[in-house]
C-alpha cells in the first residue's frame, strides 16, 4: 500500500472553504488510485467542530492542531506543522490550495524536507502508480506535464476552481490531535488590518468582474460593484487601476496580483496586457468590454463588446436583474 494523501483543510468563520472541498474531492480520487487513504489536516482551536463538515468526502483521519503560535499565519510555523503532520499521517502526497498562503509556505516546506514541489496544478493523475500533474507556465501559454524525480513525499499546490467537488461515501472520521511544541516565529505580527467584510474572495469566486485604469476613479468602481452584486461576483482590478490608486492591491488580478479561475470573467475597460492575462487566462468564459476594437483582450475572450463600459455595464446590470428575477 502506498503512502497516504494529506489535504490541508482551510476554514473561516466556522465553515470549510470551497477550495478545500475541491482538494478533498481530488485527494480522494488520488488516494483511491494509489490504493491508500485520505487524511485531512486542520489548524485552529475550533478545528474539531469542522470535521463533521467533511464527513462526506472520504476522509479517514483528521489531524487537528492548535497552538498559541498558530493563531496568526506564519510560513515558519506552518512549514514546521506540515512536516510533523506529513510524518504522522504517513503521507506520500500533500495537497494545498495555491492561494497566497499555500504559495508562501509550501516552498519552505519543500526545502525543509528536501523534496519536490509542483505549484499551481490544474490536473493530477496516477498512471501505473506514478503521480503526474499538469500546470500552466509562461503566463498560461503552455501546459506542462510534470512528474517527480524525488522519491517519497510529494508536495502540490492546486489552482482554485479547477477540480470538481464530489461527495463520497460518508463514514466515521477518526480525529486525533497533533501535539507538538511549535517554536515562536522569528517574524512577529504587530497589526492585522481586516478588509471589507462580506466581499467575495477573488480566488474562490465563480464570477469575477474587473475594471482597468479607464474606470477613471475609485468612486466609479461603484458601477462595477453594482454589476458584481447582481451576479454574486467578486470585484477585481488590473494593475494599472491599482497603480493609479483606484483600487487596493488585494483586488489586483494578474501576474503580480491574484490568479483567478472563475466560470465567468468580465473585463471592463481592460486592454489585455500579458501581465493581466496571466492571472485570468484560464477562466471558463471571458467577456471583454472595451472601446478599442484592436485591444489585445479581444484576442483572448469568448465574447467581446466594443463600447464604452460606462454605457454598457449599467445596461448589463439592469438586464441581469431582469433575467435573474424571472
Amino acid at each position: 500500500m502506498a503512502g497516504n494523501v494529506l489535504v490541508f483543510v482551510e476554514h473561516a468563520d466556522g465553515k470549510v472553504k470551497k477550495t478545500s472541498l475541491e482538494l478533498l474531492s481530488e485527494g480522494f480520487r488520488v488516494s483511491t488510485a494509489l490504493g491508500s487513504q485520505l487524511n485531512a489536516l486542520m489548524i485552529g482551536e475550533n478545528a474539531s467542530d469542522i470535521t463533521k463538515q467533511i464527513d462526506s468526502y472520504g476522509v479517514s483521519e483528521a489531524l487537528l492542531v492548535h497552538h498559541t503560535h498558530l493563531q496568526n499565519y506564519s510560513s515558519e510555523s506552518y512549514a514546521e506543522v506540515f512536516a510533523k503532520a506529513a510524518e504522522k499521517a504517513n503521507a506520500e502526497v500533500v495537497l494545498v490550495t495555491a492561494n497566497s498562503m499555500g504559495k508562501d509556505f509550501m516552498p519552505r516546506l519543500a526545502a525543509k524536507l528536501k523534496t519536490g514541489l509542483v505549484s499551481d496544478c490544474t490536473s493530477i493523475s496516477v498512471t501505473d502508480g506514478i503521480l503526474r500533474a499538469k500546470r500552466p507556465m509562461y503566463s498560461g501559454k503552455v501546459i506542462v506535464d510534470v512528474t517527480f524525480s524525488t522519491k517519497g513525499l510529494k508536495l502540490l499546490t492546486c489552482r482554485p476552481n479547477v477540480f470538481e467537488i464530489t461527495k463520497n461515501a460518508p463514514g466515521d472520521i477518526k480525529s486525533s490531535s497533533l501535539d507538538m511544541d511549535v517554536k515562536a516565529p522569528k517574524a512577529t505580527l504587530k497589526e492585522l488590518v481586516v478588509g471589507a467584510v462580506g466581499k467575495a474572495d477573488l480566488t474562490e469566486a465563480e464570477v469575477v468582474v474587473s475594471a482597468g485604469r479607464s474606470i477613471k476613479s475609485a468612486e466609479n468602481f461603484s458601477m462595477i460593484e453594482s454589476l458584481a452584486e447582481v451576479l454574486g461576483a467578486a470585484v477585481g482590478a488590473s494593475r494599472a487601476a491599482v497603480d493609479a490608486g483606484f483600487a487596493p492591491h488585494s483586488m489586483q488580478v494578474g501576474q503580480t496580483g491574484k490568479t483567478v479561475n472563475p466560470k465567468l470573467y468580465i473585463a471592463c475597460g481592460i486592454s489585455g496586457a500579458i501581465q493581466h492575462l496571466a492571472g485570468m487566462r484560464t477562466s471558463k468564459v471571458i467577456v471583454a468590454i472595451n472601446t478599442d476594437p484592436e485591444a489585445p483582450i479581444f484576442q483572448n475572450c469568448d465574447y467581446g463588446i466594443v463600447g464604452d463600459m460606462f454605457e454598457v455595464v449599467p445596461m448589463l446590470t439592469q438586464e441581469f436583474k431582469k433575467l435573474l428575477a424571472e
